[in-house]
């Protein structure tokens, strides 16, 4: 059988042409096939980006409008539930108050757990109905001789702790956690009250948190807000805690004042166990383990309560990898888990339809979906793609004018960063290129969809200046270890894409295509988490 060379292939019109030939015979194909195929194709994706940006502006423009009610109109959780603090009873002493197991999971947390065994041990909570339980997945042996003999310290103190360990990792969180409340000295615990290993409760949290599930008993779920202790170490902490901020002032406030249902944030929450069994416990099929628990319990008609006035010290991650990894998972999991349970949630008949709507088309279509995808097709493909197909239209008002609503209504929830607010819009679109890619593993169940890596942490050592010398002797990294491809690879498309509308263009996009490069390249290049912010 005769064997097929590689100039066969080649048309004849290429064969022995010069370069220069060559480059005015392409040009030709591309006019040939610009109008009817590229163009059209194109238009329709330009089309398709607007629908979704307009989903995501009603969805924006409706929670503006919801959260400026609640705050001017709606009654503080005290005055909407019954609330009265729980004190001791003269007769049968400290019985008046319900037992509550604080569980702690942990995983190699060398820097913090000191923090958060501290600050569990510290809650005004009367001792004998406290139970205390880390749970300790660490590889490590001398992470866990010394949390073990951190456990045994405060036990010596009189604290009602107990160090867990298991002998694999399955399930990873969602499995440490199933296997605590198995535990025998768990049966006669009424609540649980989760924080990871680098959350610190302040002293009066079950105090706030716990009567309005004593008292309520529709209500399943207590969770409080998040404080991020080092907010200020880095840009890249900063832009994390304006994206965080307006989730939880926003989002969790009108999930938890118009449906009584948000997503469970995994840690500084509070649950009552019944609603935790009744919901079928803990599962492992997705890393998002408490936004599962968190739908199936509102599914059978729980209600939810966020707490804005209760918060709980956190870390936010400082390095960019470790960001991407935090990102994977978040982004990742909640469309794995709209694939798996779009449909229970159609055929539930146990809540209200408008719920189910708000469940599947705000809460997971909108938010952990489309706004991922435009953000990252529509202002780094499609829209710089459109300088180089001319023909092709695109509305100032879906290019400029939605954008920038959207963006002011981001702000809200972090009023002291306003200054770096455009410069948040050019990372958000960055870190969208990893979300989209995430969302797409998620849907699809491909490779990494159930991939778990635990965020790093650093502890709270940036508070002071004396610690901050300690934190930035961290390990060095070669400098082709920090190179990221795909944000380099972006970078030198809208960079190209920014030159020829310099040269060629109506519109001025360059302006913004040149800034969303360098920040690109920027991340590209590892440098993201190394600037300092102004305050």
């Amino acid at each position: 059988m005769d064997q097929v060379s590689v100039k066969s292939l080649i048309p004849e019109s290429f064969q022995g042409a010069r370069p220069a030939d060559i480059g005015g015979q392409i040009g030709l194909v591309w006019e040939l096939i610009r109008a009817p195929l590229i163009v059209p194709l194109l238009q329709v994706a330009v089309y398709i980006c607007l629908a979704m940006s307009l989903m995501l502006f009603f969805e924006r423009v409706y929670m503006g409008i919801v959260i400026v009610l609640v705050k001017l109109f709606w009654k503080k959780p005290e005055k909407r539930y019954n609330w009265e603090p729980i004190s001791e009873d003269l007769e049968i002493g400290t019985a008046a108050f319900p037992t509550v197991l604080v569980q702690i999971p942990m995983f190699n947390e060398r820097e913090v757990y000191k923090l958060s065994i501290g600050a569990a041990c510290g809650l005004s909570w009367p001792a004998d109905r406290l139970v205390i339980q880390v749970l300790d997945d660490s590889t490590d042996p001398v992470v866990k001789e010394m949390v073990e003999k951190e456990c045994q310290r405060w036990a010596s103190k009189g604290v009602n702790i107990v160090y867990q360990i298991r002998e694999t990792r399955g399930g990873y969180k969602a499995g440490a956690l199933k296997e605590g409340l198995k535990r025998s000295y768990v049966k006669h615990c009424e609540y649980v009250a989760i924080f990871d290993a680098d959350f610190q409760p302040e002293p009066d949290y079950l105090r706030r948190a716990i009567p309005f599930l004593a008292l309520n008993p529709e209500i399943a779920l207590i969770q409080a807000r998040w404080r991020f202790v080092n907010a200020d170490e880095c840009l890249l902490t900063r832009m994390q805690e304006m994206s965080l901020d307006y989730h939880f002032t926003v989002e969790q406030e009108v999930g938890s004042a118009t449906h009584a249902f948000f997503g469970f944030n995994g840690t500084a929450g509070v649950w009552r166990i019944a609603a935790i069994n009744e919901a079928g416990g803990w599962k492992d099929r997705t890393t998002v383990e408490d936004m599962d628990l968190a739908v199936r319990a509102s599914l059978r008609g729980w209600k939810f309560l966020y707490l804005g006035d209760l918060q709980a010290k956190s870390e936010l991650p400082s390095t960019f990898k470790a960001f991407r990894f935090q990102q994977h998972r978040w982004s990742c999991g909640p469309a794995n888990l709209f694939r798996k349970m779009v449909m229970e949630i159609v055929r539930n008949n146990k809540v209200r339809f408008w719920k189910k709507v708000y469940v599947i088309y705000s809460f997971f279509f909108v938010r952990k979906i489309i706004a991922h995808m435009i953000t990252f097709f529509f202002y780094c493909i499609v829209l710089p793609l459109t300088i180089l197909v001319p023909g092709v239209y695109v509305p100032i008002w879906g290019a400029v004018y939605i954008p920038s609503v959207i963006t002011i209504l981001n702000s809200v929830g972090t009023p002291r960063s306003i200054h770096l607010l455009f410069y948040w819009i050019l990372f958000e679109n960055v870190m969208s290129m990893h979300r989209t890619k995430a969302t797409f593993i998620g849907l699809f169940e491909a490779g990494r969809a159930n991939e778990w890596v635990v965020t790093e942490k650093l502890g709270d050592v940036m508070k002071s200046k004396a610690n901050a010398k300690a934190a930035s002797k961290r390990p060095r990294f070669k400098f082709t270890d920090r190179l990221l491809g795909q944000e380099l690879g972006v970078a030198a498309f809208l960079f190209f894409t920014g030159c020829y509308d310099f040269m060629y263009g109506k519109n001025n996009y360059f302006i913004y295509l040149f800034l969303q490069a360098v920040t690109f390249t920027i991340a590209g290049l590892g440098y993201i988490g190394t600037i300092v912010p102004g305050s």
